[in-house]
């Protein structure tokens, strides 16, 4: 990957619905030369797709909490185990296996308070293998960035 690709991924991640003419002006490169190039990095898996941001309050969900999961066992089994469990449930918008004394951090959106209790007894209580769980409401988000710093 060189600078040129670099550049196609930034101006790509501002806006994802560009077209190739207009990606390949804003880039100084010629058109077939900028669809090659971009046709490479979605073939080798650095543009791993397009999707439309959407604001999480607007659609009803404004509440995320953060969860720290402790588990039974730390297996292969068991946290594949709970991989395939949460990966079923929708409001689970981010689930990362962690260092540390806390097996897994998962952010999850909810409407609001009852929502994430329903949530919480229905869903993530029933997958066995949990020892411990810890819930952190957020606040307000002080960063949030949807670009990567590939430049």
């Amino acid at each position: 990957m060189d600078a040129i690709d670099r550049r196609i991924l930034t101006v790509l991640q501002r806006d994802g619905r560009m077209s190739v003419t207009d990606l390949a002006a804003e880039i100084g490169l010629s058109q077939t030369p900028c669809a090659r190039r971009l046709a490479r990095l979605e073939a080798e898996g650095i543009v791993a797709g397009y999707s439309a941001r959407v604001d999480q309050a607007r659609v009803g969900l404004p509440v995320s909490v953060f969860i720290w999961v402790e588990l039974d066992s730390q297996s292969k089994d068991a946290i594949d185990a709970f991989e395939r469990a949460v990966r079923g449930f929708e409001r689970v918008m981010e689930c990362h296996l962690m260092t540390g004394s806390r097996d897994i951090l998962m952010r999850v959106v909810a409407a609001d308070l009852t929502d994430f209790d329903r949530f919480l007894e229905e869903k993530l209580m029933r997958v066995p293998g949990i020892r411990s769980t810890r819930s952190s409401f957020a606040l307000r988000a002080m960063v949030k960035r949807q670009v990567l710093p590939v430049g």
